[in-house]
């Protein structure tokens, strides 16, 4: 098995892994795509998933129980609209062209467990670790959010204060739509500030990158449209990531701090997420330890990875442990519990739905008497899903994929470890 606690590898990892390279490199690179062969190799994976890749917080094997429930997990699959019966995991990252998937789990405050499946990338096969990074996408809106409910506390920002005044690199566009209602912090961070561009596509390595001033413009060498409003803010739910950058943007000009500076003071390092970084570009001293995003055919993408100067919305380079150290960060501050990322009043605030059931980051979902806190996030090539419960349990899991149909594993995953775990269902 892969483990981490003394920096060796097992002689069962050695063989799974030379199972894992010879499964890739026997079969012939026919297309541009790499189409031929996709299924036989996975296929061949699926032999080295059973002593591939845990880990806890110890670095000890998964409890008796947690592995039942992983087992549980990995054979208990249900595509949408497929017949009746349960698939294996190993399976469907066959015919979904996954290559690699990373899992962890958390529970009462703890990392319990980490699991890794497949290869980070098809051309050059290294099975995935528990510390191989992946770009979390969307799932950045959440650390961002903490990030500026952190200065909050600090009195740095205020939450329903109009944000306008305190924007100095940056102005938004005049409208009769902010005359009366103002785009604030709160709305900001909730999707409710009425403001346009729900997402970024990223850039190919070689290109000029925009600053943080010409996304927002939508002056080149940004590809996408200026942020403008759309609606009165306050007034409707609308998913936009050109907001999350009007919050970057704002805590950049009232600190005189860059935001991956801000973020690697007021998150990552107290919540001890020592594998995970905002900086983009990638440097090259950590490339050799990230996964690769593959397209809907199973193939690389073109430089590996796109780049994301976005930060707040789409920037986090992490792994599931270490964003479940962040999460767990969060239920503690909820609970009223150390150690703690926030103050609990703030962590409520997160927590408690503004419009259509989305809080300050997070996606609230009613399960049962409780709730859990959720967010996807899709960069091209990865695929990424997290959530966790707002009850006693404080429990939760990340998972993280290098493919990009890995949303749909990523949903049957989900879906397995919340039943083999039995949360509450969704209402």
């Amino acid at each position: 098995m892969y483990e981490t606690g003394g920096g060796e590898t097992h002689e069962p990892a050695k063989r799974a892994a030379g199972m894992i390279t010879r499964a890739v490199l026997d079969v012939p690179r026919v297309g541009a795509e790499g189409r031929v062969g996709w299924t036989r190799r996975l296929a061949t994976l699926a032999i080295g998933f059973v002593v591939l890749g845990w880990s806890a917080a110890s670095h000890a094997a998964p409890a008796s129980d947690d592995l039942r429930r992983i087992a549980a997990m990995e054979v208990g699959l249900k595509p949408a609209g497929a017949a009746a019966g349960a698939r294996r995991l190993s399976d469907r990252m066959a015919e979904l062209k996954v290559p690699g998937v990373s899992l962890a789990y958390f529970k009462d405050g703890r990392l319990h467990w980490t699991r890794t499946y497949g290869v980070a990338d098809v051309a050059h096969p290294t099975p995935i670790s528990p510390e191989t990074r992946f770009q979390a996408a969307s799932l950045t809106k959440p650390l961002a959010a903490t990030v500026a409910l952190r200065l909050v506390e600090a009195g740095a920002l205020q939450l329903d204060e109009d944000v306008e005044p305190r924007l100095v690199s940056w102005k938004m566009p005049a409208s009769e739509l902010t005359r009366d209602e103002k785009v604030t912090l709160r709305r900001l961070l909730s999707h409710t500030a009425g403001l346009s561009v729900s997402g970024f596509p990223g850039y190919a390595q070689s290109a000029v990158l925009p600053n943080p001033v010409q996304v927002l413009s939508g002056a080149p060498p940004a590809i996408t449209p200026p942020v403008v409003p759309l609606t009165t803010p306050g007034t409707k739910w609308s998913y936009s990531g050109g907001g999350y950058q009007v919050a970057e943007l704002l805590m950049d000009d009232v600190t005189g701090t860059p935001f991956a500076r801000l973020a690697d003071r007021h998150v990552l390092g107290p919540a001890g997420m020592k594998l995970s970084s905002l900086e983009q570009p990638l440097p090259a001293r950590l490339a050799s330890k990230a996964a690769t995003g593959h397209n809907f055919n199973g193939a690389p993408l073109a430089g590996r990875w796109h780049v994301y100067p976005e930060l707040a919305s789409a920037g986090l380079w992490t792994t599931p442990s270490d964003y479940a150290r962040f999460m767990i960060g969060l239920q503690n501050a909820y609970a009223g519990r150390g150690p703690a990322l926030v103050n609990r009043a703030s962590a409520r605030a997160m927590m408690t739905p503004v419009l259509n059931g989305y809080g300050l980051g997070w996606n609230l979902v009613p399960r049962g008497k409780t709730a859990s806190f959720e967010h996807r996030g899709g960069n091209a090539g990865f695929q990424s899903y997290a959530a966790g419960l707002l009850d006693g349990s404080r429990q939760g899991f990340v998972i993280m994929t290098n493919g990009d149909r890995g949303m749909i594993l990523v949903n049957e995953i989900a879906d397995a470890l919340a039943a083999a775990y039995d949360w509450p269902a969704r209402r």
